[in-house]
């Protein structure tokens, strides 16, 4: 059947229309495909830059005539941020119409310090295609938007104000305080010769090694200052350094501001210092700590440095390379250190240091409120030479722990009234115990329990040690607060007490020798719970836990009465009457001699505990005749001082 014109004429126009609509299919998928590979392209170019700026390099795929001088631009922009770069990511990429040409969007991110609001924002970067490649276009906004030609960025930390330390009145201990930072400008020290001679002098000046300042001096840079030493502002030592500059040449002094207790004795073991960062707070500090921060060397200074450090903050500034005019780009303000509350007297603890200041051997004065633990005073002496003494000192307490010995005697059946035997001298197991050189006569024989206590007889307690189970001991200076673990917030340490069967230990530990060990801050804490009569824990650092520990048998009133009767009776009629003059309550204590060391005679430790109203205390003293005549002395003048 053949096909009419028309018929043929319609197939042809269907034929034709397929064609056309093939290429054109065609067509636009060729221009699609193009459009996604020019796309690649420019992603992959602005990847590229996104690297070269994270790593600060100039990367080759940016398209400049002179790439010395682009790189050298780069590396100014860059050089006032330290090691500090940027993290860079691609977030989206566009064509312009002609194909040709493109842009991609950087976002990126500075990071300063971990935890912190980091610094972000959005760039740029313009893309053309070269007809063999593609290639990104140079800009000084790609780094940074709106940056100038002359401009670089600088990133400065800002330091965060230290937090104080607060004692119990709520004002400050611990403050920004004057002082003068001092050592050598080496801008004028250009003679090597010349710059070591006078390290030499100014660090026998100051009492620092010579050898080692003068490393110092070596190494320092042209321009350094290098310090040897800190002084309080208006200090001796400050004033005499400064008249010292005819003899040391190149000698500087710099005012600065430290945070400082009242005077540099002031419970300085206990505060503790703050200063320079040394590189082995800055490396365990996981970056919080960075060269020139103050920080917590010792005591509550480093304890709690966290708190007191507070949170630096950080500001980005664009600077003019000419006039080094600024253009804050971006500013995380610093974070003020929290204040740490204490528990510490200004005046008492003044004054327990005023008392040692002049007490030549290792010595201690330990001050607490009996109805709530608070811990006024807490005082080192400078035989110490910075050791912190009264929290930390373990050593024998001697006739002090027979208030402990006493209070296990009365559990055990034995009243104050009870008779008991002082002899001059008593063996037991080979071993010959006697009183004191000068132990009054008309107090030997049979006398009351609280005689014993009052006159400190030895030969007494140690006839009576059979009485007292295996943890008598043990159990009487738990009663008092005495070995239950410290929680001050700073390194402490309370009492040992063994539990030795009848014999020789045992008698040793009843006048507080032999295997018995403990602190000035135990001690006091033994004076207090009496006072109180209950176990008292003591407290430095308010809002902080109290240590607790259940006690088999606690202390009762009716013990701590009849203990509170003995120890006046030491101060009236016993070895403590050097205290009973201290104006105010009636004054109760016990005095104490250790013996110790391979001297014969042995060489004694001094001790005294006291009772004065709300108030308990122990004094020591790490070589001394005796509690009575050296300790005793020491508490007499701090409670009067502290009764003015």
């Amino acid at each position: 059947m053949g096909i009419t014109k028309r018929r043929a004429a319609r197939l042809v126009a269907a034929l034709s229309a397929l064609l056309i609509a093939g290429g054109l299919a065609g067509w636009f998928g060729w221009q699609a495909h193009e459009r996604r590979q020019a796309l690649a392209g420019v992603e992959r170019i602005a990847q590229q830059v996104a690297s070269g700026l994270h790593t600060g390099t100039l990367p080759d795929a940016i398209d400049v005539t002179d790439r010395a001088g682009a790189e050298k631009r780069l590396a100014v922009i860059y050089r006032g941020m330290g090691e500090v770069r940027p993290a860079v990511t691609v977030r989206d990429v566009r064509l312009d119409a002609d194909g040709e040409s493109g842009t991609a969007r950087l976002e990126q991110t500075w990071t300063f310090h971990a935890g912190q609001p980091a610094w972000t924002y959005a760039t740029q970067v313009r893309a053309r295609h070269t007809g063999t490649g593609w290639v990104a276009q140079w800009s000084d906004e790609v780094v940074a938007p709106g940056l100038r030609t002359s401009e670089g960025l600088r990133a400065a930390r800002l330091t965060a104000e230290r937090g104080e330390i607060l004692g119990d009145s709520g004002k400050p201990l611990v403050m920004e305080r004057p002082v003068v930072r001092v050592g050598l400008d080496r801008s004028r020290l250009t003679d090597d010769g010349i710059a070591d001679s006078a390290a030499r002098t100014l660090a026998a000046l100051v009492d620092v090694n010579p050898g080692t300042y003068a490393g110092r001096v070596r190494a320092a840079g042209p321009q350094a200052f290098v310090e040897a030493i800190v002084y309080r502002a208006q200090s001796p030592e400050a004033i005499a350094i400064s008249q010292a500059a005819e003899r040391v040449p190149g000698l500087r002094l710099v005012a600065d501001t430290l945070p400082l207790a009242p005077s540099a004795s002031f419970a300085r073991p206990v505060l503790g210092v703050a200063g320079q960062a040394t590189a082995e707070v800055i490396e365990k500090s996981g970056g919080r700590v960075r060269v020139g921060d103050v920080v917590g060397l010792s005591g509550l200074q480093a304890a709690y440095d966290e708190q007191l450090f507070g949170r630096s903050g950080f500001v980005v500034e664009a600077v003019d390379q000419t006039t080094w005019k600024t253009r804050q780009l971006f500013k995380v303000q610093p974070v003020t250190g929290a204040p740490v509350r204490v528990t510490l007297n200004e005046e008492i603890q003044a004054a327990a240091d005023a008392v040692l200041a002049h007490v030549e051997p290792a010595s201690a004065l330990v001050a607490i409120r009996p109805s709530d633990g608070h811990l006024l005073a807490i005082a080192s002496g400078p035989g110490g030479e910075g050791y912190s003494t009264a929290t930390l000192g373990e050593y024998a307490p001697g006739s002090t722990f027979k208030t402990v010995s006493a209070l296990a005697l009365m559990r055990a059946g034995v009243s104050p009234e009870s008779s008991v035997d002082c002899a001059a001298s008593i063996s037991v197991d080979g071993r010959l115990f006697h009183d004191y050189a000068d132990y009054p006569a008309t107090s030997l024989g049979q006398i009351p329990l609280r005689e014993a206590l009052a006159q400190s007889c030895n030969t007494a307690f140690v006839g009576e040690q059979s009485r007292l189970s295996e943890g008598a001991l043990a159990s009487a200076a738990a009663a008092l607060g005495m070995t239950t673990e410290p929680n001050l917030g700073i390194p402490a340490t309370m009492a040992t007490v063994p539990s030795p069967p009848a014999g020789v230990d045992r008698a040793a530990a009843m006048i507080g020798q032999g295997t018995v060990l403990a602190s000035p801050l135990a001690m006091a804490t033994a004076a207090a719970s009496i006072a109180k009569g209950a176990a008292v824990s003591p407290v430095l650092v308010l809002d902080r836990a109290k240590s607790s520990r259940a006690v088999d048998a606690p202390l009762t009133g009716s013990e701590a009465e009849a203990l509170r009767a003995m120890m006046r009776q030491v101060v009236t009629a016993g070895s403590g009457t050097g205290l009973a003059g201290v104006p105010g309550e009636p004054v109760l204590a016990k005095t104490g001699t250790a013996e110790y060391g391979t001297d014969d005679p042995p060489r004694t430790r001094a001790w005294v505990i006291a009772i004065h109203g709300d108030f308990a205390v122990a004094a020591f003293v790490a070589d001394g005749t005796s509690g009575g005549r050296v300790a005793a002395p020491l508490v007499a003048e701090f409670l009067t001082r502290i009764a003015r």
